[in-house]
């Protein structure tokens, strides 16, 4: 059975906009298409939203926040509201997963296995996490000060294609919990689970209008999220240029943004590591999710000593990943988002190969699987740190494998750019384990593991990679506005 075939069964809807509690058309009744990039045929027609619509919706957030109703209600009302939509999220785990994993591209298994229980997750850890919040409380000469965290307002959050049911709820789950209300933009690549958010939020009891999800062009969807003097916190997931454009909008109403941007983060390998664990390691760390996952190690920087020995052990596992159907059970990697964005890879492992880069396994589109955008998990190896395909983000399945002697140039090579967002350690000496993960300029680094997430620590890049952190407290102080409130005793 095709895809497209199971897709009709499951009778994909066509989405709407939800907007103060129900599923309404775009004011201007324009639709747009959404492709399966296993096939490249219409999974649905989404509505497309433009300046109306989002003020529509902005106004509503704003009312409903002036309200109360939301804001005001006793934060264990709201935590029981955010646990039920996470039962809720759980029991259709399965029509969540084939949704995502229709829409964008990704294997079934891990839609099932990790995207949506990792959703059902965020919410409740959010909403648990918002009934024992430590609050502040000084005294001094006669005078008792304390600190009082009230939700910030109208929250614009615009979530990315490549895990864009996880993402929102990492995102929303914090706003929300903080008494906040909310506007989501999903990408419209990968509309489809988001706005079926909106079922589970009135299921669960949230009240009308403090959830709101648009679908349509960032160009002026987004640009009307985040300059609208309502809005009073942005939280954006995407490229680094984008990003620019998100922050310069909320200059000019002067609201404050989280910025979650592009990645080439580095994953070094020094001889002493355990050589099975680092490629297993590294192999995840840069195909899982097709490679189009911001936390990738997509810079493999391998200690000469052991390099040929790495080299071939690292090809040999990437010849049995399994390219394919992205719902069957068994496929390891599925389909890029789309057309362009094939392209775009596929032209990155050119520009690689013009600049002195080695191909040791992949390079081109797969053409035994139809008509979808399947591309080979590619090796370029002899890559130097100064090659375009060494320091711009690709964003697919392309590992750069550079060879280093000392635990300097490493660190060296891994802060020769932009970005810095994560990186990855693979040794089995403690000490320099710590000196390196002191050393390199990331927001998140792991030793011996990768894309472990606990959500009570920080998350959040440096340089090029982002302005911010969430994660457990950072979160709600992002969501919240912090008053002193000083009396005298």
């Amino acid at each position: 059975m095709s895809q497209t075939t199971q897709a009709k069964q499951r009778k994909l809807k066509d989405a709407k906009l939800f907007i103060d509690g129900a599923y309404v058309d775009a004011i201007s009744g324009e639709t747009f298409d959404t492709l399966d990039p296993a096939t490249n045929l219409k999974l649905a027609s989404v509505a497309n939203a433009g300046e109306e619509d989002v003020r529509k919706a902005i106004e509503v957030a704003q009312r409903t926040f002036e309200s109360g109703v939301w804001s005001r209600m006793p934060v264990e009302e709201r935590a029981k509201i955010l646990c039920k939509m996470s039962d809720l999220v759980m029991e259709r785990v399965e029509e969540l997963a084939l949704v995502e994993t229709l829409d964008v591209g990704k294997p079934i298994k891990e839609s099932r296995g990790f995207d949506i229980p990792r959703a059902a997750w965020n919410l409740r850890f959010f909403a648990e996490m918002a009934k024992y919040l430590v609050h502040e409380h000084y005294e001094m000469n006669g005078f008792m000060s304390y600190a009082k965290y009230a939700p910030a307002g109208v929250t614009s959050l615009i979530i990315p294609w490549n895990l864009p049911f996880m993402q929102m709820t990492w995102k929303a789950s914090a706003a929300l919990a903080a008494g906040n209300t909310v506007i989501v933009k999903p990408a419209s690549y990968t509309p489809l689970s988001a706005v079926m958010m909106g079922e589970i939020a009135n299921e669960a009891g949230l009240p009308p209008g403090v959830l709101n999800i648009l679908t349509g062009p960032g160009g002026t969807v987004g640009t009307a999220m985040t300059t609208h003097p309502h809005v009073r916190r942005i939280s954006f997931v995407g490229e680094t240029t984008t990003g620019k454009t998100v922050m310069r909008n909320a200059a000019s109403q002067l609201i404050p943004v989280s910025l979650e941007l592009g990645g080439k983060s580095a994953n070094i390998v020094f001889a002493d590591a355990d050589l099975d664990e680092a490629v297993k390691g590294s192999i995840e760390a840069i195909f899982r999710n097709q490679g189009e996952i911001c936390l990738a190690g997509s810079r493999l920087l391998v200690q000469k000593s052991i390099y040929d020995q790495f080299l071939d052990k690292f090809v040999q596992a990437v010849k049995k990943i399994k390219v394919g159907n992205p719902l069957d059970p068994d496929t390891d990697m599925g389909a890029l988002v789309s057309r362009s964005h094939l392209a775009t890879v596929d032209e990155y492992v050119r520009i690689g190969l013009s600049e002195g880069a080695k191909l040791a396994f992949g390079g081109k589109r797969i053409t035994s699987l139809g008509d979808g955008n399947f591309y080979e998990p590619t090796v370029l190896y002899d890559v130097d740190n100064k090659m375009r395909v060494a320091q711009e983000e690709i964003f697919g399945p392309v590992i750069v494998i550079i060879p280093f002697e000392t635990e300097e140039e490493a660190t060296q090579i891994a802060n020769d750019s932009i970005y810095g967002l994560a990186g990855v350690v693979w040794t089995n000496d403690l000490r320099r384990a710590h000196r390196v993960a002191d050393q390199v300029q990331s927001g998140l680094l792991w030793i011996n593991c990768w894309y472990v997430r606990d959500l009570r620590t920080p998350f959040g890049g440096a340089k090029a990679s982002g302005i911010g952190r969430e994660g457990g407290r950072h979160s709600f102080e992002f969501y919240t506005e912090a008053k002193t409130i000083t009396m005298k005793r």
